[in-house]
C-alpha cells in the first residue's frame, strides 16, 4: 500500500461559481470538438425558441462573425434586469453566472422548454472568452460584459429601446476548444428544422466569414418538413397530418409513403432533436403497425392483400416527422438524445392510432395504396430472408465452403486473424502473395459493389460481390434482432484497400455505406480498418522510401535539402538545417492562411498586406475615430479606405466595417473582429516573426557553389523545394497492382511498419445525414454539397 497520507477537509477542492464548468466542459456540453462548440449555440438559440413557444417571439437571427464570434438576438421579452429579491443582484447577471438558475422549473414563466437544468446560457458564459449580453425591456437598453463568465462590469442602461427582446454575443474560448470554426451548414440544418417545428417562427442565419445567408420560416409547419423530405420522391398518399393536446403534451405527427425502400422517421422533443428516439417514437411504431394490421383485417380487401405485417414493413418507404411537446421532459443526459418519459408511449400510441385509424375509413384509395406498398414489401422481405438463408453459412452452402476467391488464413482465431477487401483481381493478386498466410485474408471484389443506401434489401442480397464478403465475416445478415452474431467475427480485423485514385475513393465510399448501414456494431466494437497505401516512392541510387501522403513527402523533401543548402539574408542571419525547417513551416503557414483568406473573399493580394502591415490592427483601433496611419498606409499601397459604422437597434451600438477598394474598383467589406480573428493574429505574428529575424525579404540560396537570389517569402520557399526535387526519382502511385507484393507487404501489410485507419462513429447523427446526402437517392443534397466544396479540391482526377 502506499504510505499514509494526510487526507483532511483541506483535500476537498470547492469549485465556486462557473470553475466546475471550465474545469469539466464535456460534462455540460457533451464534448470540446466541433459539436461541443456548436452546441453552445444551440443553447443560446433555446432560450430564443422557448419564448416563441410561450408566443412571446416570433423572429431571431443568428451571426457568425470574422472573429468567430456568434450573435443570438430575438424579439421576445427580453431577460428580466430587476434585482433578485434573495440574490440581491440583477436576475441577468443570476441567469448568466449563476448554474442551475433559470425561468424553466416552475413551469409559469415557461409551460414547455428544451432547457431543463438551468445550465444552459451560464456554461456558454463560462466557457466563452468573451460574452456580452444586451436586453431590450422596459423601453431601455441594458448591458452587461463577461470574460470567462465573470462580469467585468455592472449591468448598466446604456440608452432607450423601442423594441423588446435579448441579444446574447460570445466568442468561444480557445483554451478550451480544440478547433473554434462553426461550420455554416450544420447549423443552417439545425436551424431550418427548429422553422418546420416552430411554424410560423422566423430565423435568419448570416454568415460574415463567407457572406452566405439563409433564411427560414414554414408556416406549413412539419408537414413542410415532410414535404421537404420527399422532394424528389413518387409519393403514396398524402400528406396526414395530426394534432393534440393531452395532460397538457402536444403532440403533432405528420407522415407520408413514397416508393422508395428505406424509412425517413424524424423524432423531436420540445424542438430538440431525439437521435436515439426513446418512448415517444415506441408508441408511434407500435401504433403504426397496429392500425394498419386492424384496417387490413376489418376492410373489404382482396384476400392477396389480407396478411399480418411487421414493424419493419410497415415503416418502409416511410417518411414521418414526431415532435412532442411536454412540460417535464426526461432526456438522457444534457445533450438529449433520447426521450425517457414513460407516458409519451401511451399519449402518442393512442393519438397515431386513432388519427390513422379514421384517416384509413375517410380516405380508402390512401389506405389501399399504402396497404399495397407495405404489403409489397412484406414479401419483399420474404424473398430477403429466403436470399439471406443462401449466403449463411450453413445454410444452401451445404458444402460449408467459403466464397471461392476468398484466400483464406491459416489461423482460426480470430482475435489475430486480419481480412484485406482488396479493389480488383490484379491488386488482389499481388495481396494473395504479399501477404502472411498465416493471419491474412485476402478477398478481391470485382468492380464496385452496389450503393446499399438506394438498393432493397433483397436485391443487396443478390449482388455476387456483397454475398461473398457476408460469408467470409461469419456474422451473418438479417434487419431482425439475432440474426446477426457478431462474436461469430472470423476476423477482427476488417481492412478496405483500395488504390488511392477516384475509383478507389468511391469503391470505400461503397463499403463504407455497406459497413455502417448493415454492420454499425462491427464499426462499434472497433473491427474496420482502411489500409494506407503509399502514395509515392522516392528513390536516389540505392535509397529507397515510400511515402504515405503529400505532407510526408515535404517533411521529407526538406529534411534531405535543409542538410546541403544554406538561407542568407541581407542582414547577415543565415538558415541551416532545423533554423531552416522552422523558417520555410512558418512560410508554409502563411501560405495556407492566404488561401483561406481567399475563401473568405479577402484576396491574397488585400489578405498579405494587412498582415505584412508594421502596427498589427485591433478592433478597438477603430472604436471612437478612424485610424488616420492606417489609412494612409493602405492608400500607399493602392487601397482606399471608407469606414462604416451601422447602427444596430438589437445590440445597441453601432457595427463598424471597413471597406477596401482597389485600383480597379473592386470592394472588400470587413467588420473590423476581422482584426480580432485567430486567421488574423496567427498569421501577422508568424510574419511580424519573419520579418524581424531577417530583416527584410531579399534571400540568397547557397548549395555547393552555386547561388541564388530570391525576393520574397513564397519565392524563397518555392525556390528551395526546387533545389529538394533536383537528383531524385519520384513515382507516384495511383493503383495497388502498380506495386510488387514486397512492395505492397512492406509498405501496406507488415504489422510491424503499416499505418492504418480505424473507423469509428464519432456522431452517429452526423454520419448518417452525410451518407443519406451523397449516397441517398435525392440528388439535390448532393449537388449543394458540390457546390460548396467544389473550390476546396485540391487534385481534380478526370
Amino acid at each position: 500500500m502506499a504510505p499514509n497520507q494526510d487526507y483532511s477537509a483541506e483535500s476537498i477542492t470547492v469549485l465556486e461559481g462557473l470553475a466546475a464548468v471550465r474545469k469539466r466542459p464535456a460534462m455540460y456540453i457533451g464534448s470540446t470538438d466541433i459539436r461541443g462548440l456548436h452546441h453552445l449555440v444551440y443553447e443560446v438559440v433555446d432560450n430564443s425558441i422557448d419564448e416563441a413557444m410561450g408566443g412571446y417571439c416570433d423572429k431571431f437571427k443568428v451571426t457568425l462573425h470574422m472573429d468567430n464570434s456568434v450573435t443570438v438576438s430575438d424579439n421576445g421579452r427580453g431577460i428580466p434586469v430587476d434585482i433578485h429579491p434573495k440574490k440581491k443582484k440583477p436576475a441577468l447577471e443570476i441567469v448568466m453566472t449563476v448554474l442551475h438558475a433559470g425561468g424553466k422549473f416552475d413551469n409559469d414563466a415557461y409551460k414547455v422548454s428544451g432547457g431543463l437544468h438551468g445550465v444552459g446560457v451560464s456554461c456558454v458564459n463560462a466557457l466563452s472568452e468573451h460574452l456580452e449580453a444586451t436586453v431590450r425591456r422596459g423601453g431601455k437598453i441594458y448591458r452587461q460584459s463577461y470574460e470567462r463568465g465573470v462580469p467585468t462590469g455592472p449591468l448598466e442602461c446604456i440608452g432607450d429601446a423601442v423594441t423588446t427582446g435579448t441579444t446574447i454575443r460570445f466568442r468561444p474560448d480557445e483554451e478550451i476548444f480544440e478547433t473554434n470554426q462553426f461550420d455554416f451548414n450544420t447549423l443552417k440544418k439545425r436551424f431550418r428544422e427548429l422553422a418546420y417545428l416552430n411554424k410560423g417562427l422566423e430565423i435568419e442565419f448570416v454568415d460574415e466569414r463567407s457572406n452566405e445567408s439563409a433564411s427560414f420560416k414554414a408556416d406549413g409547419g412539419i408537414v413542410s418538413f415532410v414535404e421537404d423530405l420527399n422532394k424528389g420522391q413518387t409519393t403514396v398518399s398524402e400528406i396526414i397530418y395530426a394534432e393534440s393536446e393531452t395532460d397538457n403534451v402536444i403532440t403533432e405527427l405528420a407522415v407520408q409513403y413514397n416508393t422508395a425502400f428505406k424509412e425517413n422517421t424524424h423524432t423531436f422533443a420540445n424542438n430538440i432533436r431525439t437521435v436515439e428516439g426513446g418512448t415517444h417514437l415506441a408508441g408511434f411504431k407500435g401504433a403504426l403497425t397496429r392500425a394498419i394490421n386492424t384496417y387490413i383485417q376489418n376492410s373489404d380487401l382482396p384476400k392477396k392483400l389480407k396478411i399480418k405485417l411487421s414493424g419493419d414493413d410497415v415503416r418502409e418507404g416511410l417518411t414521418a416527422v414526431i415532435s412532442v411537446k411536454l412540460p417535464d421532459p426526461q432526456f438522457e443526459g444534457q445533450t438529449k438524445t433520447k426521450l425517457g418519459n414513460s407516458e409519451m408511449v401511451g399519449i402518442v400510441s393512442g393519438m397515431v392510432y386513432d388519427k390513422l385509424s379514421s384517416y384509413f375509413q375517410e380516405n380508402p384509395k390512401d389506405a389501399k395504396a399504402i396497404v399495397e406498398k407495405v404489403v409489397d414489401a412484406a414479401r419483399a422481405r420474404d424473398a430477403a430472408r429466403k436470399a439471406r438463408d443462401l449466403v449463411r453459412r450453413k445454410g444452401a452452402l451445404s458444402d460449408h465452403s467459403l466464397p471461392g476467391k476468398l484466400a483464406d488464413c491459416q489461423s482460426k482465431d480470430p482475435a489475430e486473424s486480419e481480412l484485406f477487401i482488396v479493389e480488383g483481381d490484379s491488386a488482389g493478386g499481388s495481396a494473395k502473395q504479399g501477404r502472411n498466410p498465416k493471419h491474412q485474408a485476402i478477398l478481391p471484389l470485382r468492380g464496385k459493389i452496389l450503393n446499399v443506401e438506394k438498393t432493397r434489401f433483397d436485391k443487396m442480397l443478390g449482388n455476387k460481390e456483397i454475398r461473398a464478403l457476408i460469408t467470409a465475416m461469419g456474422i451473418g445478415i438479417g434487419q431482425e434482432e439475432g440474426e446477426k452474431d457478431f462474436d461469430k467475427l472470423r476476423y477482427h480485423k476488417v481492412v478496405i484497400m483500395t488504390d488511392a485514385d477516384v475509383d478507389g475513393s468511391h469503391i470505400r465510399t461503397l463499403l463504407l455505406t455497406f459497413f455502417f448501414r448493415q454492420y454499425e456494431e462491427l464499426i462499434e466494437r472497433g473491427h474496420l480498418y482502411i489500409a494506407q497505401p503509399p502514395l509515392y516512392r522516392i528513390a536516389k541510387g540505392k535509397y529507397e522510401k515510400f511515402i504515405k501522403d503529400d505532407s510526408e513527402l515535404y517533411s521529407l523533401l526538406i529534411e534531405r535539402v535543409a542538410k546541403d543548402i544554406t538561407i542568407k539574408t541581407e542582414c547577415g542571419q543565415e538558415y541551416h538545417q532545423e533554423s531552416l525547417i522552422e523558417l520555410l513551416d512558418d512560410i508554409r503557414f502563411i501560405k495556407g492562411k492566404i488561401g483561406e483568406a481567399a475563401n473568405m473573399g479577402i484576396s491574397d493580394a488585400l489578405f498579405a498586406k494587412l498582415v505584412s502591415l508594421d502596427e498589427k490592427m485591433t478592433p478597438e483601433m477603430f472604436a471612437d475615430s478612424d485610424p488616420q496611419s492606417f489609412i494612409f498606409k493602405m492608400e500607399e499601397s493602392g487601397y482606399k479606405v471608407i469606414i462604416e459604422r451601422e447602427e444596430t437597434e438589437t445590440e445597441g451600438e453601432a457595427r463598424v466595417y471597413v471597406v477596401f477598394e482597389n485600383e480597379n474598383g473592386h470592394r472588400t467589406r470587413l467588420a473590423v473582429e476581422f482584426f480580432n480573428s485567430k486567421l488574423f493574429r496567427n498569421t501577422y505574428d508568424r510574419n511580424r516573426k519573419i520579418v524581424d529575424e531577417c530583416d527584410g525579404i531579399d534571400f540568397k540560396i547557397t548549395r555547393g557553389e552555386n547561388e541564388t537570389e530570391v525576393r520574397g517569402i513564397f519565392s524563397l520557399l518555392d525556390g528551395v523545394m526546387e533545389e529538394a526535387y533536383k537528383g531524385i526519382n519520384l513515382q507516384r502511385y495511383k493503383g495497388l497492382g502498380e506495386m510488387n507484393p514486397e512492395q505492397l507487404w512492406e509498405t501496406t501489410m507488415d504489422p510491424e511498419k503499416r499505418t492504418m485507419l480505424q473507423v469509428t462513429i464519432e456522431d452517429a447523427t452526423a454520419a448518417n445525414d452525410i451518407f443519406e446526402d451523397l449516397m441517398g437517392d435525392n440528388v439535390e443534397p448532393r449537388r449543394e454539397f458540390i457546390e460548396k466544396n467544389a473550390l476546396a479540391v485540391q487534385e481534380l482526377d478526370i
